[in-house]
């Protein structure tokens, strides 16, 4: 084994290098710039980072004056789950449309057109996309953020993915290894278990995953879940069976591999973020993101002093650090070298290709006996909470673009056991469009459906999560999504445009 006699300052660098962490506000804070100087490699962008595709390249440039080849991160899936347009909706539909859809090469050039919007603002990793198979139903956190319940067409959706992204000058970070998809349990809120057999995960939650390798993903994110079948013990992102004996063994990927957010309380509730990135760094992790709710600088401070001791006690070998932070900095070089290349072949997707995918996602049961709207109904909005990876920051549903396509049209939001008698009340004689998010999940979404379409059977059910309810109402749309292009797409066809 190589020794490593190295200075303090070094292994100061080397520890802040392996960070990726967020920040408040739409200017980086003079702590932030003063971390990149001394060797933060990486910045996290959310939503609370932007306000415009304008102001977010005046923030990029101001993190590159500091640093010019720092990575500036952002969990753009388009979607329900979007942080470039978090305060209209994604001009992208999420992954679930492009799956029900299973046009690999519409995949592909959504996937370009979204990553060559990022590249164009100064981002240039995308944490997406998620290469999770969707197979429980019930997911409180995936769901349509999936590509689907098919394993193979997970695989083959995320290979046209990460290759079109990443022909954006744009790395992939594909998410959530090992498969984040059979899990009843929101890993935000507490540790998820998944109980499949060896030969399930290698058929169902991994070959998304050797895809995306084989499509020569730059970056892995791993999953805050407990998989016994691999690991009894530790969840992915802390366990070195997993990550370094699974992912860069078997599976041959040699790539970065970021953690899911350490903030989130399946580690932060049983490990603390400090000790579980020092776990997740030995473990064989590259890059520890935090910052979804920890944005500061005695954050960084901290996780860069836990892995500083950790090095000086030898809980934490010198050379697997060294190791990360040379993979950080070698995607670097990477997206310097891709961006060049992406410029200079620039490829002309067209604007409208979300809007377009959106359309071609729609599934319309009973079209042959609708007569589109011309007087502006009323629209009930059947809300349930969100998920954090979701956030509620974002607008979702058909009322914004009905109100375009039939002025006058009105709407509220209602939920809860009362929820269908409610918005019958307000709703008085106008007809009813009831949009709906996961009825599935839902009991009281579904007794607000019956209790609507009891008295009210011309209401229109849009239905805008995962459709796994049976089509009721006069007409139903299924959206696979709740992105601003899906609810375009719905209006359309409800106003007959």
């Amino acid at each position: 084994m190589t020794t490593y006699a190295r200075g303090t300052d070094t292994l100061t660098r080397d520890a802040l290098t392996v960070l990726q962490p967020g920040f408040t506000g739409t200017t980086a804070p003079d702590w932030l710039l003063r971390r990149l100087g001394e060797g933060l490699a990486s910045v996290g962008l959310f939503g609370r980072n932007i306000t415009s595709p304008d102001q977010l390249s005046s923030l990029t440039a101001q993190l590159r004056a500091e640093r010019d080849d720092v990575l500036v991160a952002i969990d753009e899936e388009g979607g329900d789950v979007t942080r470039l347009e978090v305060g209209t909706g994604s001009s992208f539909p999420g992954n679930h449309a492009l799956g029900a859809v299973d046009d690999v090469e519409l995949t592909r050039q959504v996937a370009h057109e979204l990553g060559r919007r990022l590249a164009a603002c100064g981002v240039n990793l995308n944490w997406a996309p998620s290469a999770d198979v969707n197979s429980n139903p019930a997911n409180p956190v995936i769901g349509v953020r999936s590509f689907g319940a098919d394993t193979h067409l997970v695989a083959r959706h995320t290979a046209a993915y990460v290759t079109g992204l990443q022909s954006a000058g744009v790395a992939a970070c594909t998410k959530h290894f090992p498969g984040h998809g059979d899990t009843a349990v929101d890993s935000h809120h507490a540790l998820p278990r998944i109980d499949a057999e060896p030969a399930v995960l290698q058929e169902r939650e991994l070959a998304p995953f050797r895809a995306a390798i084989a499509a020569g993903t730059r970056a892995v994110m791993s999953a805050h879940i407990l998989v016994p079948a691999l690991d009894p013990n530790r969840p992915a992102t802390l366990s070195p069976r997993i990550l370094t004996e699974l992912l860069r063994g078997d599976l041959g990927y040699d790539g970065l591999i970021v953690t899911d957010g350490m903030e989130m309380r399946a580690i932060a509730g049983t490990y603390g973020i400090e000790r579980g990135s020092v776990l997740a760094i030995a473990a064989g992790a590259d890059a520890i993101c935090v910052g979804g709710g920890l944005a500061d600088d005695a954050t960084v401070r901290g996780l860069r002093d836990a892995l500083v001791t950790a090095v000086r006690s030898g809980e934490l070998p010198e050379e697997r650090l060294v190791e990360a932070a040379e993979r950080v900095r070698a995607l670097a070089r990477w997206t310097a070298s891709a961006a060049r290349s992406a410029a200079a072949g620039r490829e002309t997707t067209g604007s409208d290709v979300g809007l377009l995918a959106a359309r071609r996602a729609l599934t319309v049961t009973g079209a042959q006996d609708f007569a589109p709207l011309i007087v502006p109904p009323y629209v009930a909005a059947f809300t349930p909470v969100a998920n954090i990876a979701v956030g509620d920051e974002t607008p979702w549903g058909v009322a914004a673009e009905l109100l375009r396509l039939l002025p006058g049209t009105e709407t509220g939001t209602f939920a809860g056991d009362e929820a269908g008698k409610a918005a019958l009340a307000v709703a008085g004689e106008r007809r009813i469009v009831a949009v709906v998010r996961d009825e599935h999940r839902h009991p009281w979404m579904t007794r607000a459906l019956d209790t609507l379409l009891a008295r009210r059977p011309d209401t229109i059910v849009v239905e805008m999560g995962v459709p796994q309810a049976a089509p009721r109402g006069a007409l139903h749309i299924a959206t696979y999504g709740a992105a601003r292009v899906c609810g375009r797409a719905a209006a359309e066809v409800i106003a007959g445009a």
